[in-house]
């Protein structure tokens, strides 16, 4: 378990026009994690300033946090050694190829020679990369280039790993298997992330936050969002609703003209068998966290206004 304490941090910025805006407003959290901790919102919501702020790539406007027991503001080298990073930009050195790119990572990190080399090899044995291991970036596909900066943070052995949209631009089979390595390494590591994927948060996630204009609105397990907001169940109407039909708990109207109604079991049952009389097509689901993300926040594809 790692600890993460933040009080009331928050993180405002000045335009050209010295207009202030914020990207965090008075967060707090205080958590015993481990595995997966991935932070959803909107674009702008604050993910990526959260990330850089605990990972000690910037400071806050106020507050602090601390993590495995170290002040990230005040102490900021203390930690360091605890953790590596993958920001949302980053990308392999395109002259060096992936082992090169592994080896000089740790020795940037401080490492021997030696141990660098060690490390290297095994990474790269771990990772099933050996036969794209001597190729050079704009000959490997950009899941297999995702793949080697994930290799690349793991080999430091860093307890703690941030990874900013790491699957961001895959395709869907690379972003499985990126899956299937992430699954491995939360046995081992504490990762931190953020994602646009709103069906990836919830396979991966072992605790989700979701940010909202800078705010915390909600934050637990997928099973603690379902619960908080006490509505289990999802009926998504797709045409032809009739307005004899009355819409009983939490309803939504999407841009594409569909009704999500958000209700208990006895209401969804209900419903259901009136729609069934009235022939609408409609489906019927566990409340995913795409439905609780567009419940409280809206389409996650939009930008927050400033």
């Amino acid at each position: 378990m790692v600890k993460l304490i933040i009080r009331h941090l928050s993180k405002s910025y000045k335009d050209k026009k010295r207009k202030s805006s914020s990207a965090l407003k008075n967060v707090s959290l205080d958590l015993d994690i481990n595995g997966i901790f991935t932070l959803i919102g909107r674009n702008g919501a604050g993910k990526t300033t959260f990330i850089r702020i605990v990972s000690t790539e910037l400071l806050p406007s106020a507050g602090r946090v601390y993590l495995d027991g170290i002040d990230v503001v005040k102490n900021p080298k203390e930690i360091r050694d605890r953790i590596a990073v993958i920001p949302q930009e980053a990308e392999l050195i395109p002259w060096m190829t992936a082992r090169e790119n592994i080896y000089a990572y740790l020795l940037w990190r401080g490492l021997s020679f030696k141990e660098a080399k060690e490390r290297t090899n095994a990474v790269i044995s771990r990772f099933k990369l050996e036969k794209y291991a001597d190729k050079l970036p704009r000959k490997l596909s950009g899941g297999t280039k995702r793949k080697v900066l994930v290799a690349l943070v793991i080999s430091s052995d860093a307890k703690i790993i941030f990874l900013d949209e790491p699957t961001t631009g895959l395709d869907p089979i690379s972003r499985k298997e990126l899956w299937d390595v992430l699954n491995q390494l939360k046995k081992e590591h504490l990762i931190i992330l953020t994602t646009h994927y709103l069906e990836e948060a919830e396979e991966l996630s072992d605790y989700i936050i979701i940010l909202n204009k800078g705010k915390l609105v909600k934050a637990g397990t997928i099973n603690d969002i379902r619960n908080a907001i006490g509505y289990p169940y999802a009926i998504k109407i797709f045409n032809g609703l009739s307005k004899k039909i009355r819409l009983n708990g939490k309803v939504v109207k999407k841009n594409d003209g569909t009704f999500q109604v958000f209700s208990d079991e006895i209401t969804a049952n209900n419903l259901a068998k009136k729609l069934i009389k009235t022939k609408v097509k409609f489906s019927i689901n566990p409340t995913s966290l795409e439905d609780i993300f567009y419940m409280l926040v809206g389409d996650i594809n939009k930008e927050e206004e400033k």
